[in-house]
């Protein structure tokens, strides 16, 4: 018998939902680079329900009891009496959501001397320390594409949003007003503006493909080029490191994963050098960027808005400074988190378990730490020399 601690989000403010707002998702049979969706034995949820918050177990919990496994579901995740820490010292499994994630720091992973595997339900694992996760032989993985399409879309949302002034010209509507003047003063159009990427892997790429409609000049830097016909397909601009992109472009959208080079990589100096009303939105991580910096150009007018879903922590504190900043579209992080991208990640999440149960191997593109080494997914995303 194992014993899995599940970390996730809270259920509604309002209880579990009775009814959806559809009856039905779309069935996604495959991804856009070939990769089959999750293939599980089976799965005892429907899709389209809520999986993602306590009540909804990732449709997990009868796996577990058929399996006569012990199963604890948390979203009690942050500090030394949380009890996700009382429940970690024997803990052979940690699961948990980028959206809501059970940070698993150098001291938890040593205090956690059971733990043999730290799934993401869904696509991220920073908030494993994979060094520990490599010294103490703890199998890290993640359900890789399985919510990519879904951030991409909250990219674009995220970019119009922001540039067409959306939310605070919807707030004059609810609040009764007709203030065209006051909705436009901010609003352009995006068409014809540059707009670049940092970093083009599944996400980033899927965001060029939908921007291209908007017909912008699209640029893009990574430390992996794209094929020249990828390049020529997608119309897109390469650019050798980020300090050359940032200068070129209106909008910037954040792609990459968080590592030591892109910590903090969006600070006041890299923020000075862009082109002034310029907008950033973030769906990768929020330690990419410095929050007080990123606050300060929005008050300056350096940046014209900045967007995302990504905080750190999270969730945040009241007092964060994002929260009450100017021009800004920010959201809890909600992109990956659909209840389409439910579907597929908790199928994912089942198929991971059902190889480590059974001894057999864990697909490689669902791997990030392995056999005491980066793996998989996690040797191209979690290393300086990797693609972003």
């Amino acid at each position: 018998m194992a014993k899995c601690v599940m970390v996730l989000y809270p259920d509604p403010v309002n209880g579990y939902p009775p009814r959806y707002a559809r009856d039905t998702v779309p069935a996604i049979n495959g991804y856009p680079d070939g990769n089959t969706v999750p293939t599980p034995s089976a799965i005892d949820f429907t899709p389209g329900a809520l999986l993602g918050c306590v009540s909804g177990a990732l449709g997990l919990r009868k796996f577990f009891e058929d399996g006569g496994h012990e199963l604890v579901v948390t979203s009690d995740k942050d500090g030394p009496d949380s009890e996700f820490e009382r429940e970690l010292p024997d803990a052979d499994l940690v699961i948990s959501q980028p959206f809501w994630p059970a940070y698993l720091t150098q001291e938890r992973i040593a205090k956690a001397r059971n733990l043999k595997l730290a799934l993401t339900a869904g696509i991220g694992s920073d908030h494993v320390d994979l060094d520990a996760a490599k010294q103490h032989g703890v199998t890290v993985a993640e359900v890789t594409y399985s919510n990519s399409i879904s951030v991409a879309e909250h990219t674009v949302m995220q970019i119009l949003a922001l540039v067409r002034n959306f939310i605070p010209s919807h707030r004059w509507a609810v609040e009764g007003g007709w203030n065209i003047a006051d909705c436009v003063e901010r609003a352009y159009d995006l068409e014809g503006m540059d707009v670049g990427l940092i970093a083009a892997g599944r996400i980033g790429r899927a965001v060029l493909r939908r921007l291209a409609p908007f017909d912008v000049k699209l640029h893009y830097t990574d430390t992996r080029r794209l094929p020249a016909e990828v390049e020529k397909q997608l119309d897109v601009t390469f650019h050798p490191d980020v300090e050359s992109l940032v200068k070129s472009v209106d909008i910037v959208s954040i792609h990459s994963p968080l590592y030591e080079a892109t910590r903090q990589m969006f600070n006041e100096k890299l923020l000075s050098t862009m082109r002034r009303g310029s907008y950033i939105v973030n769906t990768a991580r929020g330690e990419e960027t410095v929050p007080e910096a990123i606050a300060a150009a929005l008050h300056s007018g350096q940046l014209a808005g900045y967007a995302g879903d990504v905080w750190y922590p999270q969730p945040p504190p009241p007092d964060h400074p994002w929260r009450t900043m100017p021009n800004n579209a920010m959201t809890p992080h909600v992109s990956g988190t659909t209840l389409s991208a439910q579907a597929r990640y908790a199928a994912g999440t089942r198929e991971i378990l059902e190889c480590f149960f059974a001894g057999k191997p864990i697909r490689d593109e669902y791997l990030i730490v392995a056999g005491g080494k980066l793996a998989g997914t996690g040797a191209l995303s979690y290393q300086s020399s990797a693609a972003l």
